[in-house]
């Protein structure tokens, strides 16, 4: 990042506190700014990944230390403007459609349109007004785009705390919403960190996990968690982990709906986030019967697109597998049975199997 000043060097207070106006007039719930030593938490994300909890996300891995380092991913970088915008849309309670074993559960985050573009043109908007006080300056905007430790970022600017899920936490919202950065040139002044975090004794997310993902309070080991099998993980599903995943076809939300303090998630004005093709209350033989075209045309710009079809309909299968046996799923599933997709093969196989439908061998 190369910073050309204006004719004379802005008063950075006053653009910092310009910066989160213009943040809520883009539709951010809050932008708070901090500095960029995360030194402290190097040590953990080493930690982490030694113990091979991400994955098959090997980006993680690739970028190392990179992640807790800003101005070695963005040279010259001394501030991160950091924003977030609740996604949670009015629709079917998460609870009802989790009980009832027919429907699909996707993610609540993936109800409407992808938030990466979403919130990428409005952080583009702001870097933008700051250029026309500011003048010229480098920065950068990541939206889940780069190896950045957004969560701590975040917590370091004050505008929350981590929870034992790993998610941040915030007083007033919850956790129900997405989080970006600006990298900066600009020595901004840093928004101080909470005093204290405020889970205290309570361990909900981590008793509420079907697989157990959370190890320990604070750390989660991906290759149990719901959201990365059903949408990271590129090949089947452990046999391990079926069951248990229920009617969780796209994400989990489990840990965040048991939090004390989403009780006073808010629902959110975008109407990008707004849900689509009724994807809050849908049976799981609807999704299952839908084509390639279907599935191409009703997930275009949703995040749920990115998995391909073919990931989408073994996720289906387990739901299937796992829902009060019925003679529309049996024949659902038994017409799938030699899909040319090994992957859908697979699970449909065990749904089959699993429900008793055909006799285990």
């Amino acid at each position: 990042m190369n910073h050309t000043s204006a004719q004379s060097a802005p008063d950075y207070q006053q653009l910092a506190q310009s910066i989160k106006s213009w943040a809520q007039e883009l539709g951010f719930a809050r932008a708070a700014i901090s500095g960029i030593d995360l030194s402290h938490a190097e040590a953990g994300l080493s930690e982490w990944l030694a113990k091979g909890f991400h994955g098959e996300m090997d980006y993680m891995a690739r970028h190392g230390l990179k992640r807790a380092r800003p101005a070695e991913l963005v040279p010259g970088t001394v501030s991160v403007i950091t924003i977030f915008m609740p996604y949670l849309a009015a629709g079917q309670a998460p609870d009802a459609i989790l009980a009832d074993t027919s429907k699909a559960y996707i993610s609540r985050y993936a109800l409407g349109r992808d938030y990466h573009k979403v919130l990428r043109q409005r952080l583009q908007q702001l870097a933008d007004k700051i250029s026309a006080v500011a003048g010229e300056y480098g920065h950068r905007v990541f939206v889940d785009s780069a190896p950045v430790l957004e969560v701590e970022i975040a917590k370091q600017a004050g505008l929350g705390w981590r929870g034992k899920h790993s998610l941040l936490l915030n007083r007033e919202f919850g956790s129900f919403y997405f989080l970006g950065e600006l990298f900066t040139d600009l020595p901004l002044p840093a928004d101080p960190p909470l005093p204290k975090e405020h889970c205290g004794k309570c361990t909900a997310c981590i008793e509420a996990c079907p697989t157990q993902a959370i190890v320990a309070p604070y750390q989660v080991d991906a290759r149990r968690c719901i959201s990365y099998l059903t949408i990271e993980l590129k090949g089947a599903i452990p046999l391990e982990f079926r069951r248990a995943i229920g009617n969780r076809v796209y994400g989990c939300d489990d840990c965040q709906l048991v939090c004390p303090w989403n009780r006073f998630a808010a629902h959110s004005a975008e109407t990008d986030f707004a849900i689509r093709h009724g994807l809050d209350d849908v049976s799981l033989l609807e999704l299952f019967g839908w084509t390639e075209a279907d599935f191409t045309q009703k997930m275009a710009g949703s995040p749920i697109y990115r998995i391909g079809y073919a990931k989408w309909l073994s996720n289906l299968a387990i739901g299937l597998g796992n829902a009060s046996p019925s003679a529309a799923i049996a024949s659902a599933l038994l017409a799938r049975r030699h899909d040319e997709s090994e992957l859908v093969r697979e699970h449909v196989e065990w749904a089959l199997r699993n429900a008793g439908y055909v006799e285990n061998e």
